[in-house]
């Protein structure tokens, strides 16, 4: 199941940008308060997890804009903020890359690090943007492997997938429900 606030576009993509990119750190309690919005009601979960960025982008970066996101919610919540997983090698970034091939490119790319944690527990994984859903996926499939009893993803915003062919989406990689 995944949830996001809106549509990766406009003023939303201007910030997660700015965000991200520009390193403006403070858009973090922004950001995180259009999370919450989406934040499913009748769900309830165990563990926060973010979506882990390969440390040579984190040090490029200087932090992980999921982890800053996921450290927001989980107060909020009142739940474990958890670096559960870990990325078992780096990637090329998803940007350009077909359907296809963002599948093949994170395929494997994760691992638990800390069972335990998520172990029987619902987990919340938390991403900034959702585009096709194959990164969540893997990461998913992993914290599932790690014994996750189930996985959801909430995204601040999502790539609009009309953008994509229609014969490039997989069933799994398509949301369920997506909240705005």
């Amino acid at each position: 199941m995944a949830y996001c606030y809106g549509a990766y576009e406009d003023t939303l993509r201007e910030l997660i940008h700015l965000f991200k990119y520009g390193r403006m750190k403070p858009l973090a309690k922004t950001l995180g308060g259009y999370l919450a919005a989406a934040l499913p009601r009748d769900q309830q979960f165990d563990v926060v997890v973010p979506m882990p960025l390969h440390w040579r982008r984190r040090w490029q970066r200087g932090f992980n804009q999921a982890e800053l996101l996921a450290r927001l919610i989980a107060r909020r919540c009142a739940i474990p903020m958890v670096n559960a997983v870990g990325r078992s090698r780096a990637t090329a970034a998803q940007a350009g890359l077909s359907n296809a091939r963002r599948r093949e490119n994170v395929a494997g790319a994760f691992r638990v690090r800390r069972p335990r944690a998520v172990e029987g527990r619902r987990v919340l994984l938390i991403d900034d943007v959702m585009t096709t859903g194959a990164t969540a996926s893997a990461c998913a499939v992993a914290l599932k492997r790690g014994g996750a009893s189930s996985v959801t993803l909430l995204a601040v915003a999502r790539v609009d997938r009309r953008l994509f062919e229609p014969d490039q989406l997989e069933p799994d990689q398509q949301v369920s429900q997506e909240v705005a």
